[in-house]
């Protein structure tokens, strides 16, 4: 497992375990199959509201709290300042966690326009101590350098659906040259046709393994932190069997040439749902 070093000195592992769409009773065995398997870093989100499943997982298991990385999110509805510090008391409340690793704006619902004092707010957590990282999902350019400009502490990370169809490479280019790591939401693409895309699945066949490897390891090439998921216990052993080969410069290529900017999920300036 590569760890990663955030603009702030903590380490975090490169390939996670994500229960987006796991039900809260399903992801307490999902999680501890994934650390079982050798996962260290679990996210979650208020929204999934999994997070009582997930802090029953960490509690059940033997691996000491200091060597996990828990993420979770501020949920839309909860925006703003003081909202945003409540939620936090309530996430944590349902982990049963002292801390969170890392704690992200899950959308920026830019109609609203308040995700500057939700990060604030995850700003002063930042400081008290109660979070290791603060960091967001799904910002655009746009919407990151107002962060940059208007607040004091920067994004670690900027989580994002991002698979060979939707490669994310200019927002990539802007994260790299501020120092904040682009981490993929869906990065299989949710099970879709990039699984079975013929490039991917001669890849494949080159190295003996599966579809899925080959764009996880595709990520992790490409300096991409990657939370893939799954409640099926062999897929969760899969998912992580990524570290005992690598892609060749061509083969990364080949797939880097698949990006045609297709998402699965909305666009962040148009998702202002609460």
């Amino acid at each position: 497992m590569k760890v990663i070093t955030l603009n702030n000195g903590v380490t975090m592992p490169q390939l996670g375990f994500g229960v987006w769409q796991v039900e809260d009773d399903k992801a307490t065995p999902a999680v501890i199959k994934a650390l079982e398997t050798g996962y260290r870093s679990i996210d979650t989100a208020m929204i999934y509201k999994n997070e009582r499943g997930v802090g029953k997982a960490i509690r059940q298991s033997s691996v000491p709290r200091e060597d996990l990385f828990i993420t979770t999110k501020v949920w839309n509805a909860d925006q703003g300042y003081d909202t945003t510090l409540k939620a936090f008391d309530e996430s944590l409340e349902r982990l049963g966690l002292e801390y969170v690793d890392l704690y992200l704006i899950h959308w920026p619902t830019p109609e609203f326009d308040d995700y500057v004092d939700t990060y604030k707010a995850m700003e002063k957590l930042y400081k008290d101590g109660r979070v290791k990282a603060i960091g967001v999902c799904n910002f655009e350019i746009h919407h990151l350098q107002r962060l940059l400009d208007e607040c004091e502490v920067k994004p670690v990370l900027n989580q994002v659906e991002c698979h060979p169809f939707l490669a994310q490479n200019e927002l990539k280019t802007f994260c790299k040259k501020h120092d904040i790591y682009v981490e993929a939401w869906s990065p299989l693409m949710q099970g879709g046709e990039v699984l079975n895309h013929p490039v991917v699945q001669g890849i494949a066949r080159d190295h003996n393994k599966t579809g899925a490897q080959i764009i996880i390891r595709w990520h992790l090439q490409n300096d991409s932190i990657v939370i893939p998921k799954s409640v099926t216990p062999s897929r969760i052993e899969e998912n992580f069997d990524v570290f005992d080969f690598e892609l060749t410069d061509d083969e990364m290529e080949l797939i880097n040439n698949l990006d045609r900017g297709i998402r699965k999920g909305p666009k962040p300036d148009e998702m202002n749902v609460r």
